[in-house]
């Protein structure tokens, strides 16, 4: 699978699908056409089953510095009109491209290089298993602007991390280091400059070695637990993990441990 938009490229990687945001000369801010790529990019990877995962990252030593509002205005972008009227079409696409209103059914593993920062930070909120290079830096600074973290932010941030740093970063638009962000519990795994990319699709190929049901199921339940009481999250679980046990992919995992083989995942 290959495509994508002008400012957003798309290539297959085995079993997992790799979005690059592709606008290396703005710290890949984000354009029309990288919010309708990234879009088509997400529902292309969860409609071809021989994708198990998505591995988001950006091109020339950035991830995402965020909205790039010249370009969101359409003016001297070649092809404008058109993603206009993709916009105009679902005006609610923004927010998915954004995974502030859409979540992937695959796992998404964010590999993050230099600026992610703003509506970069936002995004990263979306995704699912987060690698950053040491030197990248994290931040939400849209208040020293006077404007409002809407992608997400303020509801997001304070589930994913302890509210007192949460509140830091969302209050004072500062900066924030690698290790600080992992320290915060931001990102995940903090590796040399360069070796971001690396290191996601290795953590994507551990997953794309397990039953895909399985995974989908998992990532499932725990999004959609995340809010209800123990007593109804632990019932939500069962209804989601029982039938996973009926399926011809459970029976496959515990008879290739048996035979000491690598198991042949079918999503049946």
């Amino acid at each position: 699978m290959s495509g994508g938009t002008e400012h957003l490229t798309v290539r297959r990687e085995g079993a997992t699908l790799v979005l690059t945001l592709n606008r290396p000369e703005t710290k890949n801010a984000l354009s029309l056409p990288m919010l309708v790529g990234l879009y088509d990019g997400w529902l292309a990877a969860d409609a071809d089953d021989t994708v198990r995962s998505v591995v988001l990252t950006g091109a020339g030593g950035s991830f995402c510095a965020g909205m790039d509002l010249k370009a969101l205005a359409g003016a001297g972008m070649a092809g404008g009109d058109r993603y206009r009227d993709r916009m105009k079409a679902d005006p609610d696409l923004h927010w998915k491209a954004m995974l502030r209103h859409h979540r992937p059914r695959k796992p998404v593993i964010a590999a993050v290089e230099g600026h992610c920062v703003a509506g970069g930070t936002e995004i990263l909120q979306g995704t699912d298993i987060r690698v950053a290079g040491a030197s990248a830096t994290f931040g939400l600074f849209e208040v020293r602007r006077g404007l409002f973290p809407i992608g997400g932010s303020t509801v997001r941030l304070p589930r994913q991390i302890p509210r007192t740093h949460a509140l830091e970063m969302l209050l004072t638009g500062r900066a924030y280091t690698a290790d600080e962000a992992a320290r915060i519990g931001l990102i995940g795994h903090v590796v040399p400059d360069g070796t971001a990319l690396e290191a996601a699709l290795e953590i994507a190929e551990r997953v794309n070695g397990c039953g895909p049901l399985a995974v989908e199921a998992v990532k499932a339940s725990v999004y959609e637990t995340a809010e209800m009481t123990e007593a109804e999250g632990l019932a939500a679980e069962l209804k989601r993990g029982w039938p996973i046990f009926a399926t011809a992919d459970a029976k496959e995992g515990a008879t290739a441990f048996a035979e000491k083989r690598a198991p042949v995942y079918r999503r049946e």
